[in-house]
């Protein structure tokens, strides 16, 4: 049976066998990156200037997507790690200030990734199915990556953490850019294939395959719970 990482193999590594990957639940945390409104409901945000230009039909796969799989096993992952007791955290695109000025330079560009989101608006929260609640820690950024002019290392550091599952939006930049950072940095990163999503299945794949065996292992949902689970 082909498991996750071996459908995501790249060329660098075609010949090569993965080494086992080895968790400790105590050390192991998750990190949801931009499940936010803005980016998720479907009458709203994004969506709905989608709609207002004429070009909502080619996101529809990217939406249905997100509703019928994304979300769905971000749910079950969420819940796993708190029926047990871990280490749950989000990162989310939020500026301080109204006018967003607090933003790093690709925020504040032209087209779609120019994007102002104030910390306390509707548009910046995480969506219901994946409210935080107590005790689990959401970090705030002006950043493509979680990990890049934010607390997030130091932070996972105080607590101990030593591997980080990644899931989130959107698979080529928000998330890629926190597995790279997180890697570089030292942790043991996985993503889940079928918790992420970008606005492409092209997309999707493609960044997953470059990553897969370098700065993270991709695994899909299942494996994950089996191999965190106590």
């Amino acid at each position: 049976m082909c498991t996750t990482r071996e459908k995501f193999k790249s060329f660098y590594y075609q010949d090569d066998v993965f080494p086992e990957i080895k968790v400790n639940i105590g050390t192991t945390a998750l990190l949801i990156v931009d499940m936010q409104n803005e980016f998720i409901l479907r009458d709203y945000g994004e969506a709905q200037q989608f709609k207002e230009a004429g070009v909502w039909e080619r996101w529809i796969p990217f939406h249905d997507r997100l509703d019928e799989i994304v979300i769905p096993n971000n749910v079950k992952l969420l819940q796993h790690f708190r029926n047990y007791n871990m280490t749950v955290t989000y990162g989310r695109i939020a500026s301080l200030r109204d006018d967003g000025a607090d933003r790093s330079a690709v925020q504040k560009s032209d087209g779609w990734n120019g994007i102002n989101l104030h910390v306390d608006s509707f548009a910046a929260q995480m969506i219901d199915e994946l409210e935080p609640q107590k005790n689990e820690i959401v970090v705030n950024k002006t950043t493509d990556s979680v990990t890049t002019g934010t607390n997030y290392l130091q932070l996972l550091r105080n607590m101990g953490v030593e591997t980080v599952i990644v899931t989130g939006i959107v698979t080529d930049q928000c998330v890629v850019s926190t597995v790279r950072g997180l890697a570089d940095d030292g942790f043991q990163v996985i993503c889940v294939e079928d918790c992420c999503a970008a606005g492409s299945m092209a997309l999707h794949n493609a960044e997953l395959t470059i990553m897969n065996g370098v700065y993270c292992s991709v695994l899909n949902t299942k494996e994950v719970l089996d191999l965190i689970n106590p």
